[in-house]
């Protein structure tokens, strides 16, 4: 399973657990993760970070105990900033220089300003229980057919409590966002996340399975998950139609490639391409069965893979070709610096990848 998101669910199962214990003699005087800030930390450049993205010239990593560092030298130098939650921050995207979020457990939904710099809570999982009874009600007065699935939706996400951690997120602009995780959770803003609505009724997914990617392309949003989970929405508000895949395992991470090429990787290293918008697609031939966990995109229009085996995957014709990188901590997302070297995420931390990887295949 794609390590950002074992950890996500791993943890957020605890949660149930953690409600149900007896309550310390001064519950008041000890905040949740939710509403406690991160603590800053003089060993926070060796956390366990899940995500990294380029705020212009600049990269932001998240991760553990909802830590966020800044490096405004292509991942030489690090420094942590406050974040407003302890929760763990599993993904991390910058519509421009300046604005950015992050989403992580417990339905948290964060903002940046500032290029990262500074960070406040826009939405948590107490607040999208509520929107989506709010949303679920209307509904109902409006005696909408799927009326009475949104209100069961609804009252379980209440009854849960804030359980359920956001997984991936995509931004198309500053206004414009969806963010995306387990069990189903899909909440859209059309005004840079000043307000939030449920989702989860525009998609075909009755089982709730997990969403672990959502990527936008034109006026086209694509959503990945388990079971092979793929459906687009071709326009804002429309609903999401499910497209067949050739895999039926989980699908972590998606890109848009050169020529509109759609990648989809997987578990046990499956990983497939399509060049007629999702109508058919071509396995790539790829080194390990290792899962592919994430990727990322190169300015010359190649995609990269990160699989679970700690190796970066450049394609190459119909196959992935591992590239030579050091022994490390395992890797959970890269992105390409302003100097063109790729830094990655890791589970000790950002690492900073040699600046010829990427011409040396294997």
């Amino acid at each position: 399973m794609n390590l950002r998101i074992a950890i996500a669910l791993a943890l957020a199962a605890t949660l149930p657990a953690l409600a149900a214990a007896p309550a310390a003699p001064s519950p008041s005087a000890v905040a949740l993760p939710l509403d406690r800030p991160a603590l800053m930390s003089t060993r926070a450049e060796h956390s366990v970070l899940l995500d990294i993205a380029r705020s212009g010239d600049r990269l932001v990593a998240v991760g553990e105990r909802g830590r966020i560092l800044l490096s405004d030298d292509d991942g030489a130098h690090w420094r942590q900033v406050a974040s407003p939650v302890s929760v763990t921050l599993t993904a991390v995207q910058f519509a421009t220089p300046e604005m950015g979020w992050a989403v992580g457990h417990e339905g948290v939904v964060l903002h940046s300003r500032d290029g990262g710099t500074t960070w406040e809570k826009q939405l948590d999982g107490r607040q999208a229980a509520q929107l989506a009874m709010a949303a679920a009600n209307a509904a109902a007065r409006d005696a909408l057919p799927d009326a009475e699935q949104r209100l069961k939706e609804a009252e379980r996400l209440d009854a849960d409590g804030p359980d359920k951690p956001f997984l991936a997120l995509h931004f198309s602009n500053a206004r414009r966002g969806i963010v995306v995780g387990a069990y189903g959770l899909i909440f859209t803003t059309e005004d840079g996340g000043a307000t939030w609505l449920p989702a989860m009724h525009r998609v075909d997914n009755p089982r709730g399975l997990h969403l672990y990617a959502v990527q936008r392309r034109g006026d086209t949003t694509w959503l990945t998950g388990e079971l092979g989970f793929l459906a687009r929405a071709d326009g804002d508000g429309t609903p999401f139609v499910r497209i067949e895949t050739p895999y039926a395992g989980s699908l972590f991470s998606m890109a848009f490639g050169a020529h509109d090429q759609l990648w989809l990787f997987g578990l046990r290293g499956n990983a497939w391409r399509s060049t007629d918008g999702g109508t058919t697609f071509q396995q790539l031939a790829v080194p390990t069965p290792a899962s592919l966990i994430a990727s990322t995109l190169l300015s010359d229009g190649r995609v990269v893979a990160l699989n679970q085996a700690g190796q970066l995957l450049i394609e190459a014709g119909d196959s992935l070709h591992a590239l030579s990188v050091p022994p490390g901590a395992p890797l959970t997302s890269a992105v390409l610096a302003s100097d063109g070297r790729l830094v990655a995420s890791s589970w000790s931390g950002p690492r900073r990848l040699p600046a010829n990887l990427l011409g040396s295949p294997k």
